[in-house]
């Protein structure tokens, strides 16, 4: 857990009344927080889009569109919904503050306030956004490495079949098509066996960095097992993927792969398969491209071959 640090923390004021401001700006200056204001509604948007504050001290009877207004606009905003809103309030009206609450506001301070409610308030509220701002990025990086191979950075065998089971309902539902290539290392248990799992694992590294750059922002590409990958190709046909196969086998035959002055040259088979409206499911596709696979292995490997529908 990240030590929390005023001196991080940016506090926007908004209030119609300059010696409000004043106050409420000097407590917190003395706390160490960065502080900005703004002492119109149109001020406070500008100041929000711009400095993008880490919390919000809001008066609740700002004229104009008010900020209960103010308030329902940024928590309709994706870009600020996060941000924590406190209102403050000389209004005792129950009405008032549930109004505060309905529009986004996670509290409120009654006028005149003490400094340390104020700066207690502040900081509460301050220290959730950072702790719900970590657990989101722990979250994040939770499911990347459910999605990601762990030695390659690539999609994992789970994810490219997610990835290529949608594009097989959306082929299917739309009448389009796509392809499969099965791409499977050469001779890859000799480079264990004679070099050594660290320039194997660097091998796999290198060959997945270098499949990746063939393929196209749209494509689907992932570590299926062992030194098999596999890349789902939309709207590519067959005569067309095997053009990209076979500049895929040329790349990855100009690779230079190093460790240790240890090196090695490596080659690749690869399958290659079109969705056909008779398929049942991905894995008929993929299995076709396999098969094509070990096609290109038994014809002497480094070489494309394609997986005929039946």
């Amino acid at each position: 857990m990240i030590k929390f640090r005023p001196e991080d923390c940016l506090v926007l004021l908004v209030d119609d009344v300059s010696q409000n401001l004043q106050l409420a700006v000097k407590i917190l200056d003395s706390a160490g927080y960065a502080t900005s204001f703004a002492s119109s509604v149109q001020q406070a948007i500008e100041q929000v889009k711009t400095a993008n504050p880490d919390l919000i001290l809001l008066d609740l009877m700002m004229p104009d569109m008010g900020g209960i207004e103010l308030c329902r606009r940024l928590k309709t905003d994706t870009l600020y919904a996060h941000i924590p809103i406190i209102f403050v309030t000389d209004s005792k009206e129950k009405e008032d503050i549930l109004n505060a609450f309905n529009s986004g506001a996670v509290d409120y301070i009654n006028k005149p306030f003490y400094s340390w409610e104020l700066l207690a308030k502040v900081k509460i509220h301050l220290e959730m956004k950072k702790t719900q701002e970590e657990l989101k990025n722990i979250n994040s990086q939770l499911e990347k490495l459910v999605r990601t191979d762990s030695l390659t950075g690539v999609n994992n065998r789970r994810e490219i079949l997610a990835l290529g089971e949608k594009e097989f309902q959306r082929c299917h539902r739309y009448h389009r098509y796509f392809s499969v290539l099965v791409i499977d290392i050469d001779y890859f248990k000799h480079i264990n066996d004679t070099f050594g799992h660290l320039l194997g694992d660097k091998t796999l590294i290198t060959v997945a960095g270098a499949i990746k750059n063939c393929l196209r922002q749209v494509d689907s590409f992932g570590r299926f097992g062992g030194e098999e990958f596999v890349a789902i190709l939309p709207e590519t046909n067959l005569e067309d993927a095997e053009t990209l196969a076979r500049r895929i086998c040329q790349v990855i035959n100009k690779l230079n792969i190093e460790i240790d002055r240890q090196k090695v040259r490596v080659t690749a088979s690869i399958g290659v398969a079109t969705f056909s409206p008779q398929d049942n499911n991905l894995e008929e596709v993929i299995e076709r491209a396999d098969r094509a696979m070990f096609a290109a292995k038994n014809q002497g490997r480094n070489r494309v071959s394609l997986g005929k529908t039946v």
